[in-house]
């Protein structure tokens, strides 16, 4: 099939797979101009993008498992240059199995799935001959031109400027509305060979040379077990005018699960038929407008009952379960509105209220009403009836801080007409009163949920929310605007040093009188920081014992300390003590905060002469987080008892010159290694102070300061490890 020789037959499929503007909106006493954006298109976690503006040129896949043991894949690409490059060399898709058994393999399994490239044009003349958006794909990938006749307004709508890009955004529509046009353009494949307990990593890379055009891979993970029941379409809402209704429903919430809808017709609230034979798109999808809503107007007769539901459809050809059913009649409306136009406050209750209506119009009407409401858009509840239809004015005395007041006409048959609310606020200096049940919750991803009871004033405008990170400085507002609704949600770092986050609330009302603000609200945030380590100060051998002191973690939220020991003639550490950090009211204290101290020291009482063994600490906060070991402290056990201590151990004192003076007598024993000093002030732990050679008799000590009393001890460390007796001496200097 030569695709210029039939390029009438084509254009004419083209043109018949949209649904006119003029198809769906009609309007009857007024012109509805409506404004139609370019369709962009979005996979997977691809965002929405005006497709003119894109600069990379990357593949985006996306998938959908199903129920009977498939596994659905789409893919597409963010350029149209892109597009047409992998038209001509294809895109490769490879499958790894990740997870078997809800474990993660070792080593992912790969498969090559094959080459997709858009099947050749003889194999699409079947297909063109009864699919009108197969006819628009063979159009884009092989037509000799995309200039389609009878487009002009569509083309004003779409406003594309280049052909190419033609090609590529109604490609990828008609993509997104058939499956089986996806698989045979190379865009789509069914995987039949997947099992219930595996997942999948699909990728797919560009077979376009490198030099030629860089394109990104794209990919999705799933499994069957990814499988999700389809939503149905949600807040479908009907305006049922003169013979017309208007249905529209939120488009938004679904649009990254449903491209189109159908909508059904009832008249009986059980057997629906289908209106649009065509898919209803939404055609301004891109960053630069908001739409949130689709709208439908369907033509009815007046006076008879209609109901009404909508399914929305997928880009892989499944249709959702039906929407809520919404349902009502026609009526003949009022020609006439009332218009309020003055408001004069008596006092702060009572208001002379007027409003105007022609005249001509009151032989239609039984007479007014005056609703009120305490919301602009809450329900309006009458509050004074059967007032006569020539009255163009009352006086209504039970004003409250707030009021919105509407005028409505009853008509003698048919639709009655209403006002605009006209909001009527005496005046009002009493600020809401202090908000109370404030609380909330941090989650692991730094999401704080915050919740708080409602205020019982009518005349709440909504709550201001302020944020900081020390209990006593000034907190910051983090609401642009009062926040209406009792939940609010925040965002904050959970990897810093502060372990806290507070908040206050602020009642607001309509005349902006503030409240007195909440109570502080203390979270605690996530520990993700693990402690700071313990650190070894001194050791000391005795016999039978080895007596270890250490500084415990500087980290504020530590629970508790773990003293491991290792035999070096092992490789693993053994835990012999846990030590408890001091806590009150179930809190653990920073060290500002109390005057009790945990325990810095242990005495190991279950070794073995002549062994060598090392020591390490772990701090552990109260989240579980443990710190990284402390330093190892190695020491070796004396394989013997005691040796004699060193004798004549004397002091010489010269406070002139500021200095001490130790002496003794030769220490004769053999194979001593050295002597070692140590030095404290009296009934204080003493540290060691130095190292001498073993014949030395004397040391000189500069480190004093008057009026002290020191504590000099000094004992032998012999070749083998083996100690002597300790020689104590105190001085008073």
């Amino acid at each position: 099939m030569n695709m210029g020789i039939n390029k009438f037959f084509i254009q004419k499929k083209v043109s018949q797979c949209f649904i006119r503007t003029t198809d769906i909106l009609k309007t009857s006493a007024k012109n509805l101009i409506i404004v139609v954006c370019l369709v962009s298109f979005q996979y997977g976690k691809a965002q929405q993008a005006d497709i003119l503006n894109i600069e990379d040129h990357k593949i985006v896949v996306m998938s959908r498992p199903q129920i009977e043991g498939k596994i659905l894949l789409r893919w597409g690409t963010t350029t149209a240059i892109a597009w047409k490059k992998l038209n001509t060399y294809g895109y490769l898709l490879k499958r790894y199995t990740v997870t078997r058994d809800k474990n993660t393999l070792a080593q992912p399994v790969e498969k090559t799935i094959g080459v997709f490239k858009p099947k050749p044009l003889e194999e699409w003349d079947t297909l063109i001959d009864n699919n009108n958006n197969a006819a628009v794909m063979a159009q884009s990938l092989y037509g000799e031109s995309f200039d389609i006749e009878g487009m002009d307004k569509l083309s004003a709508i779409v406003n594309l400027a280049e052909e190419q890009q033609q090609r590529y955004t109604w490609g990828l529509y008609v993509a997104d509305q058939d499956y089986t046009v996806a698989e045979m353009a190379g865009l789509a494949y069914v995987d039949h060979d997947v099992l219930p307990n595996e997942k999948y990593l699909y990728k797919i890379t560009s077979l376009v040379p490198e030099i030629e055009l860089p394109i990104k891979e794209g990919g999705v993970f799933t499994g069957l077990g990814d499988y999700q029941k389809l939503p149905k379409p949600l807040d479908l809402a009907a305006i049922f005018t003169e013979q017309s209704v208007m249905l529209n429903w939120n488009y938004a919430i679904h649009n990254k699960t449903y491209n189109s809808y159908f909508v059904e017709r009832s008249e009986d609230g059980e057997t629906f038929v289908q209106l649009n034979k065509k898919p209803l798109t939404g055609l301004n999808n891109s960053d630069k407008t908001n739409a949130k809503r689709m709208f439908y107007l369907d033509s009815i007769v007046t006076q008879k009952k209609y109901y009404y539901r909508v399914l929305g459809k997928t880009p892989f050809g499944e249709l959702s379960q039906p929407s809520n059913v919404v349902s009502g009649k026609s009526e003949k409306q009022l020609p006439y509105t009332p218009r309020i136009t003055n408001k004069n406050y008596l006092d702060d209750h009572r208001i002379i209220l007027e409003w105007e209506f022609l005249e001509e119009g009151n032989q239609y009407i039984k007479g007014f009403e005056l609703r009120r409401s305490d919301k602009v858009n809450g329900k309006y509840t009458t509050v004074m009836k059967d007032i006569p239809p020539e009255a163009r004015k009352l006086k209504y005395d039970s004003l409250l801080p707030t009021n919105y007041l509407t005028i409505t006409a009853i008509a003698k048959e048919g639709l009655s007409k209403t006002s605009f609310p006209a909001l009527v606020q005496p005046v009002d200096s009493l600020p809401p009163v202090k908000p109370i049940g404030f609380q909330g919750k941090v989650d692991s991803l730094g999401i704080v949920t915050l919740q708080w009871k409602p205020n019982t004033e009518k005349d709440i405008l909504g709550y201001r929310v302020f944020r900081g990170n020390n209990k006593e400085e000034e907190f910051s507002q983090i609401t642009v605007s009062p926040h209406q609704g009792t939940t609010y949600y925040d965002s904050i770092s959970v990897k810093n040093l502060n372990t806290k986050v507070y908040y206050q609330l602020i009642a607001v009302d309509e005349r902006f009188n503030m409240s007195p603000p909440s109570d502080v609200l203390e979270l605690s945030k996530p520990d993700f920081i693990p402690p700071t380590p313990a650190v070894f100060k001194t050791y000391n051998i005795e016999v039978g014992k080895v007596m270890l002191s250490w500084a415990n973690s500087s980290s504020a939220d530590v629970n508790k300390h773990e003293l491991y020991r290792k035999d070096n003639d092992t490789l693993d550490w053994m835990l012999i003590h846990t030590i408890q950090s001091i806590k009150n009211d179930e809190e653990i204290l920073p060290k500002n905060e109390s005057n009790q101290v945990s325990q810095t020291s242990y005495e190991d009482t279950a070794i073995e002469a002549g062994k060598l063994y090392s020591y390490t600490l772990i701090a552990i906060d109260k989240s579980g987080l443990e710190s990284d070991p402390a330093v190892p402290l190695t020491v070796k056990i004396p394989k013997t008892g005691l040796k004699p201590q060193i004798q004549r151990l004397s002091s010489y004192k010269d406070k002139e010159n500021g200095f001490i003076e130790l002496f003794w007598k030769a220490y004769k024993e053999p194979n001593v290694a050295e002597l070692m000093i140590y030095k404290g002030v009296k009934d204080q732990s003493v540290s060691l102070l130095t190292n001498v050679a073993p014949t030395t008799k004397r040391i000189v000590d500069k480190k004093v300061h008057p009026n002290n009393e020191y504590t000099y001890v000094i004992r032998a460390v012999f070749m083998d490890g083996t100690l002597s007796e300790t020689a104590q001496l105190d001085i008073k200097y």
